[in-house]
């Protein structure tokens, strides 16, 4: 990080805290009120920060709040909290579209002439550096830990950090790239059969759409329902609360 933004940066974190915005994380981030005072000031941080350095646009209509910013960031920024040193603060992502509700995302061209047709979505991330989220199913997560529409396009954000969409985000240390393969790849594979076979499954179909989508998904559940993820699938919790640096099923 330049000596540019590092000053830019403390100045935001100069400024205290706002007590309204304590307020939205307090009502619209379940996680908040299980994290220890230390975490609650780096999620905090994390908040001015995203906020200040982030472009917000609202869609469709949408006129823009600072109860919509904060429960964004604040949501995305648990995903942070433990990785200090070995990420920026969504490097990647410039700015957050907020539509009020599911949109259409526009009619995509691929090779050889075939058109897919648009279809209505809740989220996406973007290479580019743009994430898309619709605000009623940010709002709907606040209470309800089974889907988190922003976990997950943020988890894509990690995802994408180091160039590739491929569910294998930037780790700490190398020796960890083996055992995140290893186990993740079994994970993804076992799902997949699971749902060709009809079986019913604790980890969101979805996942098995490819291993990006998976990473995503998992994400969700390590941080919406760790205890039910790690009595089912422990190898893959304990990939996950290494990278992520946080056991969420012993702060439940």
């Amino acid at each position: 990080m330049g000596w540019l933004k590092q000053r830019h940066r403390a100045q935001i974190l100069a400024q205290p805290f706002p007590a309204a915005w304590r307020s939205i994380l307090a009502r619209n981030v379940p996680a908040m009120a299980r994290l220890d005072a230390a975490e609650g000031k780096a999620l905090e941080e994390h908040v001015q920060i995203f906020v200040a350095e982030k472009h917000f646009e609202g869609c469709g209509g949408l006129a823009l709040t600072d109860e919509m910013r904060v429960t964004i960031a604040g949501q995305a920024c648990v995903l942070l909290l433990c990785l200090d040193g070995e990420t920026d603060v969504f490097p990647t992502v410039e700015s957050v579209l907020v539509y009020p509700s599911a949109y259409l995302a526009p009619s995509v061209p691929r090779p050889g002439g075939i058109v897919v047709d648009a279809v209505p979505r809740e989220g996406e991330s973007w290479q580019q550096g743009t994430v898309v989220v619709a605000w009623d199913e940010v709002r709907r997560a606040a209470h309800d830990p089974r889907h988190n529409l922003v976990l997950h396009e943020f988890a894509h954000a990690l995802d994408q950090e180091d160039g590739a969409a491929d569910g294998a985000p930037r780790l700490p240390a190398r020796a960890m790239y083996g055992p995140w393969a290893h186990v993740l790849g079994a994970e993804y594979d076992a799902l997949t059969r699971a749902i060709q076979a009809g079986h019913r499954t604790s980890i969101d179909p979805y996942g098995a759409t490819n291993p990006a989508e998976f990473f995503a998904v998992v994400t969700e559940a390590f941080f919406g329902r760790p205890a039910e993820l790690r009595r089912d699938h422990p190898a893959l919790y304990e990939q996950l609360r290494s990278f992520y640096r946080q056991d969420p099923a012993s702060r439940a």
